[in-house]
């Protein structure tokens, strides 16, 4: 696997200060997408072991709040298989940092569903993996939904296929989707 950038302070992708690694490689090819550039899968440089530990050390500090994932496309099934063993690394350093992954693709019909075009044999593995999930309606949405309350929420948990832990969904009415994970019970998100 290939990355773009890597920004170790960023505020734009996520809630709170994180670390965004930008993967490269995207057969969707959005209209307007804002990274073009990643569809490659060739752009940028490797993701090597130097990298992995390139990342981890920018997670230390008390004031990161997590990792982000975005592209290109993560949920390439050539992605979630190089991103798997890393994301492994940082829930075992940095149990107490989120990960989120912005994606192009949607969960129900090209996730987890029997040959959705990005469901691979390590794609309930990577999604067990993610804090948050957010879905194709984030460009729009994004800033209403870090600004919350900007929007109307409904809120309803779900189990997929394949997996063991429920996913609690936040859907505004508008149709931007945040999947958040019920890995740790003492841990909410709560939007307001």
């Amino acid at each position: 696997m290939n990355y773009g950038e890597i920004k170790k302070t960023d505020i734009a992708n996520g809630i709170g200060v994180r670390v965004t690694l930008f993967v490269s490689g995207c057969t969707r090819h959005c209209k307007n997408c804002f990274n073009a550039e990643t569809w490659d899968f060739n752009y940028g440089k490797p993701f090597t072991k130097e990298t992995e530990d390139e990342v981890l050390a920018a997670l230390a500090p008390g004031f990161i709040n997590g990792l982000t994932l975005l592209g290109g496309e993560p949920m390439e099934p050539q992605n979630q298989r190089a991103l798997v063993p890393f994301l492994h690394r940082v829930r075992k350093l940095y149990p107490e940092k989120d990960i989120w992954c912005y994606s192009g693709s949607t969960l129900e019909t090209d996730m987890l569903k029997d040959g959705g075009r990005n469901r691979c044999e390590v794609t309930d593995e990577f999604l067990s993996l993610l804090d948050v999930l957010v879905e194709p309606a984030h460009h729009r949405y994004e800033q209403d939904l870090r600004n919350r309350g900007s929007h109307p929420l409904e809120r309803e948990t779900v189990k997929s296929k394949r997996k063991r832990r429920s996913t609690a969904v936040f859907r505004t009415v508008a149709g931007g989707i945040f999947y958040f994970s019920t890995r740790a019970l003492t841990q909410e998100f709560k939007i307001s």
